[in-house]
C-alpha cells in the first residue's frame, strides 16, 4: 500500500481518519456536518472511511454540501487535492439502513470501518483517528468479543501495552480506576499500583493535550469519602496511602475527596482532571456539565483515538437536528494530542 505523503501534517493539517459509525443513528449525519465545517479545514485533513451513499445520505440529512475526492481503490490512500478524501469501502447501502435500531448490517459497516482506520493509523498513513458514535450491542452482532472500543483497538492491532478511556471537557477530564466492570468487582480492583498508574497514564496524557503542569483530584469510593471509616475502610487502607505515595513521586495530586463534591472542587480549584473510583462515579458529573460538547478519549494508544461521548441519538436519527459539538471537539483534541506527539519527535534530543 503506497503511504500517504508527509503523513504527520499536509500543508500544516494533521491527517486524521474519520471514521463513520453505527449508520442506524446520527453517525454518518454527524460526519457530514464535519467534513462541512470550513475552520476545521483548515486545522485537519480528513481521510474518511465508509460508504459513499451514506455519506450522501448523512449530507442530505444535515442540509450541507460536500465538495470530497473519492477513491473505491483501498491500496490508493495518496491525496489528490487539499479537499478530504473518502474511502468508499461500497459496505451498506442506505435501502438496508434500519434507523433506529441496532442491526447485524450496522455492526458490520462500523466495526470494518474502525478496523481500516485503525489499521491505518498503525501503518502511519494518519496521525489521528476520529470516529462518529458506535452502538455496542450492534458491534457485538458482528464482532461477539467485542466488549468496548478499547478491546477492539488492542485485538485489531494486537495492542499490549496500558490504554484508558477518559471523558473530556474543555475545562476538566475524567479518568478512571475501573471502568467497564461490576459495581460489585470494584472494590477489590482499587489498589494502590492501579490508582498511580491511572495517575501516571492521565498526567501523560494531559501534558500531551498542552496542560503542562496537571494537577489531578482523586475521588473516594464511600459516601463522604468513607467519613474516617465509618463507610468503609478503602480511603484509609488503599486511596490515601495511593495519593501519598503519587506526591512523593512529583504528581500534583489531592484527595481523597468525596465524590458528590469533587467535580465542584475541581472547577472550583482548578485541577484539571478528576480521577474516580468507577465509570459512573464520573460519567454521571461530566454528562451533567457538558453532554452535548464531551469528549471520550483512548489515552495510552500509539496515536490519538477520539469520539463524541454522547451515543447513537436513534431517537433523532435522520431529523436533521444531530449536535456535531462534541464530534467537532473530538476532533479538535486528537489534532492537538497528534501536533503535540509530532513536535515532541521532531524536538532535538
Amino acid at each position: 500500500m503506497a503511504p500517504m505523503a508527509n503523513l504527520e501534517t499536509r500543508s500544516d493539517r494533521t491527517v486524521m481518519a474519520l471514521v463513520m459509525g453505527d449508520p442506524s443513528g446520527v453517525s454518518s449525519e454527524l460526519a457530514a456536518r464535519l467534513l462541512a465545517e470550513t475552520d476545521l479545514a483548515q486545522s485537519v485533513h480528513f481521510v474518511v472511511v465508509g460508504d459513499r451513499r451514506l455519506i450522501e445520505d448523512g449530507a442530505r440529512i444535515a442540509g450541507v454540501d460536500l465538495d470530497l475526492d473519492y477513491t473505491r481503490d483501498a491500496e490508493d490512500l495518496v491525496p489528490r487535492s487539499e479537499k478530504p478524501l473518502f474511502v468508499d469501502l461500497q459496505n451498506l447501502s442506505p435501502e438496508d439502513v434500519t434507523r433506529g435500531e441496532a442491526t447485524l448490517a450496522g455492526g458490520a459497516f462500523a466495526t470494518q470501518n474502525f478496523r481500516f482506520g485503525l489499521e491505518m493509523a498503525q501503518r502511519g498513513e494518519v496521525a489521528a483517528v476520529c470516529f462518529t458514535p458506535f452502538n455496542k450491542k450492534a458491534m457485538r452482532y458482528a464482532y461477539p468479543g467485542y466488549d468496548d472500543e478499547l478491546r477492539f483497538v488492542s485485538d485489531v492491532l494486537s495492542f499490549t501495552g496500558k490504554a484508558r478511556e477518559f471523558n473530556v471537557l474543555q475545562q476538566i477530564w475524567n479518568a478512571r480506576v475501573t471502568s467497564h466492570i461490576p459495581l460489585s468487582a470494584v472494590s477489590a480492583a482499587i489498589t494502590e499500583d492501579a490508582i498511580i498508574a491511572e495517575l501516571d497514564l492521565t498526567a501523560a496524557c494531559l501534558r500531551q493535550a498542552g496542560i503542562e503542569n496537571p494537577r489531578i483530584a482523586v475521588a473516594g469510593l464511600n459516601p463522604h469519602a468513607g467519613d474516617g471509616g465509618s463507610f468503609g475502610m478503602e480511603e484509609i487502607e488503599v486511596i490515601e496511602p495511593a495519593v501519598e505515595r503519587a506526591k512523593a513521586m512529583g504528581f500534583d495530586v489531592e484527595g481523597p475527596f468525596p465524590a458528590d463534591t469533587v467535580f465542584l472542587r475541581a472547577v472550583k480549584e482548578g485541577f484539571h482532571a478528576v480521577l474516580t473510583m468507577y465509570h459512573d462515579q464520573g460519567q454521571i458529573a461530566m454528562k451533567m456539565m457538558g453532554f452535548d460538547k464531551g469528549v471520550t478519549m483512548m489515552g495510552g494508544l500509539p496515536f490519538p483515538l477520539c469520539t463524541p461521548a454522547h451515543g447513537t441519538a436513534y431517537d433523532i436519527a435522520g431529523k436533521g437536528v444531530a449536535d456535531v459539538g462534541a464530534s467537532r471537539e473530538a476532533v479538535l483534541l486528537a489534532a492537538r494530542m497528534a501536533r503535540r506527539a509530532s513536535e515532541e519527535r521532531s524536538a532535538p534530543r
